[in-house]
């Protein structure tokens, strides 16, 4: 451990210090969480050939065993789970998202805590999920495609200008928070090696700054969590109090009863009206995780309101450009109704986007974005060309299960690592013309079926190679 860090937490901590950093398991812990789009944890446990164990920190993960290589699995791949840290499951539900709230994940890279807070909202409602660094937003919009997230916009932002557009607009915001990582020493060496005092205190003022970007994201009455992967006094229970003086339109609530973790630590915090460290959540390497803090904040319902600005310039979506002709865009909205009609007929009535050739289903509320970043908004169904509509992966990996023309596969059936390959299949169950391909009723993406072959069409980039 670097001296800092260990001179700092023996001083907290005394003689527990040994007892709460001695971790249950040599390795780190492996985990999944269960995509509740997909299916419930009780069939992916029964279903999934991997010998789990029900996580102590979220009741949709289970604990997989050291040698579980999830890339290998063809239902990570069908987004049924995401490989996550224990404890890093255990703040997201604590948000108590519903179907038809709208929530933001304002560091949400790369997606673990997002996939699970779309999975609450059940395809009703609204999820932004920001990341300022702009590799990491595509990391993040690739997992939610991966996962079938049809409702989320996928912006690469800072939280400031989030908060200058869309003040008081969410029920509910998740800061899972940058911070110095000393959570992940044992799994990222990276984290240690990088770890400093100084780094401890660069975090923490930006997580402070996101923070305040947060209150003011957050509707009167809304909840906000606050999570990280660190131990630092300054990064956590300091962080709150200090958070709660700023705000004193939050009122912190009571986290004792989750059942997992422990209470925060008092010493590491001054002592501040309205702050309890009782009532943070600390999860120790001792309790089976890797580390995380969470505290959980609402915004008192008689709080201020604040105003939306007025309409501004559409958001910047990507490289799409405006389809300019009007002819053009219902030359393209036909192309897509007659192909929905044939494979997707419950969307068939859905409201479309045609920004230039592509064909975008937008979210059923979606706010006004002004002149902000957006990586993506809704689910893009595909675009057209010369006439014709071709589907995109992201619509069969979040509609899939509902296409009229499906191959059927299973985990024990030969062909499904060959499509995971990018090899042709045969034809079993799919008709000539485009076809879902599922494994056990989950979608592997969109192939083309002529003379009882299917030409495969999963992207390049994600096959499973070897």
């Amino acid at each position: 451990m670097p001296e800092y860090f260990e001179t700092r937490e023996r001083a907290l901590l005394g003689s527990r210090y040994d007892e709460l950093y001695r971790p249950l398991t040599e390795t780190a812990a492996r985990g999944v969480t269960v995509n509740g789009l997909r299916c419930a944890p009780e069939a992916f446990a029964a279903g999934a050939g991997i010998a789990l164990q029900p996580s102590p920190f979220c009741k949709q993960a289970f604990l997989a065993p050291a040698e579980f290589r999830p890339g290998r699995h063809p239902w990570h791949h069908a987004g049924v789970f995401y490989a996550q840290e224990p404890s890093a499951a255990s703040a997201a539900p604590l948000l108590g998202v519903e179907p038809g709230m709208k929530v933001c994940d304002l560091c949400a890279a790369p997606g673990g805590k997002s996939s699970q807070l779309a999975a609450a909202l059940q395809g009703k409602g609204l999820l932004l999920a920001n990341e300022y660094v702009a590799a990491r937003a595509e990391i993040l919009r690739q997992n939610l495609e991966r996962m079938g997230v049809d409702n989320a916009i996928v912006t690469n932002e800072t939280p400031a200008r989030l908060a200058e557009t869309l003040p008081g607009y969410f029920d509910r915001v998740l800061v899972d928070a940058p911070c110095s990582g000393e959570g992940m020493f044992r799994k990222e060496p990276a984290a240690l090696a990088q770890h400093s005092e100084a780094l401890v205190r660069q975090c923490a003022a930006l997580a402070s700054g996101i923070l305040d970007a947060a209150a003011e994201l957050l509707a009167p009455g809304g909840v906000l969590v606050f999570s990280t992967c660190t131990f630092s006094p300054e990064e956590d229970e300091a962080q709150v109090a200090a958070f709660l003086t700023r705000h004193p339109e939050f009122v912190q609530q009571d986290l004792s009863g989750v059942g997992f973790g422990r209470p925060g630590e008092a010493n590491r915090a001054p002592e501040t009206p309205g702050f309890s460290a009782e009532f943070c959540r600390r999860i120790w390497p001792a309790d089976g995780g890797e580390g995380h803090f969470i505290a959980r904040l609402q915004k008192r319902p008689d709080a201020p309101q604040a105003e939306l600005p007025r309409a501004g310039r559409p958001a910047k979506k990507g490289k799409a450009r405006e389809n300019k002709s009007r002819g053009g865009a219902a030359a393209s909205a036909e192309a897509w109704r007659s192909f929905a009609a044939e494979y997707f007929p419950h969307l068939a009535g859905r409201t479309v986007e045609i920004p230039g050739e592509l064909v975008v289903l937008p979210p059923d509320d979606m706010p006004n974005l002004g002149r902000l970043h957006v990586l993506w908004a809704g689910l893009m169904a595909g675009r057209v060309q010369k006439g014709r509509f071709v589907p995109s992966h992201a619509l069969f990996m979040a509609m899939g299960a509902q296409c009229t023309n499906r191959e059927n596969l299973t985990l024990s059936d030969p062909r499904t690592l060959a499509w995971l390959r990018g090899e042709e299949i045969d034809a079993a169950t799919a008709q000539n013309g485009w076809c879902a391909v599922c494994v056990d009723g989950f979608p592997l993406g969109c192939g083309k079926v002529s003379g009882g072959r299917i030409k495969n069409h999963y992207p390049k980039a994600l096959r499973m190679l070897g």
